[in-house]
């Protein structure tokens, strides 16, 4: 397969609908889908024996999303919930979750490191202006190391044109909403380059809930002969927002003034760098690719989550270098493959935060945190994490319809810590006790398989199975940044405990079909996933004491669709619909048995439907109904929060060839909803509000 092809196939992954929701209702449209997040190949969706779905990126540039959410539910098995600005929490056969579950990809790259997880990760990149987003749903492990337990997210860049060209919009909305996308490239006779710039500005709908964003991406592709190309990526983003995490309101406040917010004082200050070239050197039967890589990754952050009862302020840094090497071969017979490769990433890292002392007024729930001052150091620390991963992936075909995959890869990880303050030692502010870590050496191995097979029943129709195993290692902060303690005794027991975390360990059964049938596209499958020594973190209401440690096991089931089918020449309707159980196997904690309960912020429905218009060229109309269906707000299963029904419309209408206009409508119906819901202090109910309608438009040029 020659460069030409590669490149094909790359823009076939982004703007193909592998969720099964394709643009095409032509069969073998369809049925030659590419993906290429499942096997770090370009494969056949066909023969890829996983669950893979696929924002197109021909949607992403039409819908313009504010917010990942606004995109991400369109693949079955999916949600992000917004926690203010663009920060989120995700659920991918997990429940909404800030844990590092998921690892965030852009053109196969991590966004960071292991260690060093962000659960807001898909800020870091230039989502509008992305070429598409490749969802891998469930454990890779096998091919992607740590974290890839609930699910792999892909961020695609755009392709480099073959011609000049150029494109801008600028689009306002109500609360302050300022946006201007540019961007444009070149192409010449051995490749090609395109930049984008994402210039952001809002004043937030809520109190003190504003931020500012500056991303770009430049992609630069060089082909040498019809053999080799190098692949270069410049990728970043700055954000300065104020944030509560959505600031969570007693139900009255919520009910009636859903604009404030009990945490004013919270920002997160984030700067994201990330550089790559990818060598491919191709012949008939083979292939050698080299990825060297760094990146920058700073934030400055008061966490809202922690003021109740942990108020600090940290700066925290790292910066990665490294490098992705794989050799693949084909062999003729059985039409077989075998990839080999390595992983390697060296991150140096720090932390350095401070307890800060919180003025409020209120109390309870409701109490308002207003001002602070800026108390003792109680963490200074610097960490590096260094990862050397070789990894194995086979293919084989024994008939025309049956195809076997089977992969493995061993991940030899360790940190190196250095405490800067007094180490073995225990800080203490007040009554608050914080155990400093000794400067010591931590590792993990650990060995994950992953075995698949897919079947053609038909010409139109293909099953696919598969077994995968994942892990995810601990945190540099699980680790070295043990919780705040009541007691001296208590501080040196959580430090010691820290020491002892374990990986978390999970494995999956996944079984599904996919293919056309009288125009109508599908693909359903049902998987069950278990997770053991998961790290929990859990506060004692009545003393706020947190303790970490390795504890018991949790299963998650479910069913997930995607259909996309024609209902009239210019109508089309699709469909992404979850359904899963997420329960508690094995859950004993300090205050509680959990087992056989489910968890909290997992919602059995998930479902989006988008109904789209297209009576012209020129016009575009898009209904979207987007369900969260209700959820425990506890894992003893107390209270619920009742789930909720959006309505969204989007328009776009060319009024040249050159000049368009597009818009919105969020939330049609002006709902009032929970972007979240917990028990808070003294288990009373607290809601984070969601938007409420909100209305944006736009201009947009292409030359």
């Amino acid at each position: 397969m020659g460069i030409d092809t590669r490149r094909n196939a790359l823009v076939l992954a982004c703007i193909g609908a592998a969720s099964g929701a394709a643009a095409s209702d032509d069969a073998a449209t369809v049925l030659e889908q590419v993906t290429v997040t499942a096997t770090r190949e370009e494969a056949r969706l066909v023969e890829t024996p996983a669950s893979v779905g696929v924002v197109q990126g021909e949607d992403i540039a039409l819908d313009k999303p504010a917010h990942p959410a606004q995109v991400m539910s369109q693949t079955p098995g999916v949600a992000v919930g917004v926690t203010n600005g663009e920060g989120h929490t995700t659920a991918i056969r997990q429940p909404f979750t800030t844990s590092p579950v998921y690892l965030f990809l852009e053109d196969g790259i991590p966004s960071r490191s292991t260690g060093f997880f962000n659960h807001n990760g898909l800020y870091e990149i230039n989502i509008p202006q992305a070429g598409g987003i490749e969802v891998n749903r469930g454990p890779s492990s096998a091919l992607y190391g740590s974290d890839a337990i609930g699910g792999v997210v892909n961020v695609l860049t755009r392709t480099p044109p073959t011609k000049t060209e150029a494109d801008g919009s600028i689009e306002a909305g109500e609360h302050g909403w300022r946006r201007a996308l540019v961007g444009g490239g070149s192409g010449y006779a051995d490749g090609g380059w395109r930049a984008d710039l994402n210039l952001t500005r809002t004043e937030g709908w809520r109190d003190d809930t504003g931020y500012d964003r500056n991303s770009g991406t430049l992609r630069w592709d060089h082909f040498i002969g019809d053999s080799t190309s190098l692949k270069t990526v410049l990728g970043f983003s700055d954000i300065d927002q104020e944030t509560g995490a959505n600031s969570p309101l007693v139900r009255d406040d919520y009910r009636h003034d859903p604009t404030k917010n009990y945490l004013p004082i919270a920002f997160r200050k984030v700067s994201a760098l990330r550089l790559s070239t990818n060598y491919e050197h191709e012949t008939a039967d083979s292939l050698l690719s080299i990825t060297p890589y760094v990146r920058d990754n700073s934030m400055d952050l008061l966490a809202s989550f922690a003021l109740r009862f942990d108020p600090t302020i940290a700066e925290t840094g790292n910066r990665s270098y490294g490098l992705m090497a794989k050799w693949r071969r084909d062999f003729a017979p059985l039409r077989a493959r075998m990839i080999v490769g390595v992983d390697f990433d060296l991150s140096p890292g720090e932390r350095r935060e401070n307890r800060i002392d919180p003025t409020t007024r209120g109390s309870g729930a409701s109490r308002e945190f207003i001002a602070y001052t800026v108390g003792p150091r109680i963490y200074d620390y610097d960490v590096e994490y260094r990862g050397v991963s070789p990894y194995v992936h086979g293919e084989i075909s024994p008939t025309d319809r049956l195809r076997l995959t089977a992969g493995l890869r061993y991940d030899d990880m360790r940190y190196e810590f250095d405490n800067q303050l007094g180490a073995g030692e225990v800080v203490q502010v007040g009554s608050n006790f914080y155990g400093q870590v000794a400067n010591t050496r931590v590792s993990y191995h650990r060995a994950t398989p992953k075995l698949g097979a897919t079947y053609a029943l038909g010409e139109n129709t293909h099953l696919f199975a598969s077994y995968n195993q994942a892990f995810r290692a601990p945190s540099e902060s699980q680790i070295f940044r043990p919780s705040r303690a009541g007691s001296l005794e208590a501080a040196h027991a959580l430090t010691q405990s820290a020491l002892e975390l374990d990986a978390i360990k999970a494995e999956q059964y996944e079984l599904g079909v996919r293919g056309v049938v009288a125009g109508l596209s599908y693909d359903l499958v049902a998987y069950e996933l278990t997770k053991r020594d998961d790290i929990v973190s859990q506060r004692d209401p009545a003393t706020t004491q947190t303790i970490t440690t390795n504890a018991g096991e949790t299963r998650h089931r479910g069913v997930e669709l995607g259909l996309g089918a024609p209902l009239a020449r210019q109508l089309r309707l699709d469909l992404a619909l979850s359904y899963a159980r997420h329960e508690f196997v094995d859950w004993v904690t300090a205050q509680a048995d959990f087992g056989g309960k489910e968890q909290q912020s997992a919602p059995r429905l998930m479902s989006n439907a988008r109904l789209t218009w297209t009576p012209n060229d020129a016009f575009r109309a898009q209904l979207e109904w987007t369900r969260i269906g209700s959820y425990w707000l506890d894992d003893s299963n107390t209270v619920k929060y009742g789930g909720h029904d959006l309505f969204n419309l989007r328009g776009n209408l060319a009024l040249t060839p050159a000049v368009s206009l597009f818009g919105s409508v969020n939330n049609l119906t002006d709902r009032r909803y929970a972007d979240s819901a917990q028990l808070s202090t003294g288990s009373t109910p607290a809601y984070s509000p969601g938007l409420p309608r909100t209305v944006i438009a736009g201009v947009e040029a292409k030359w």
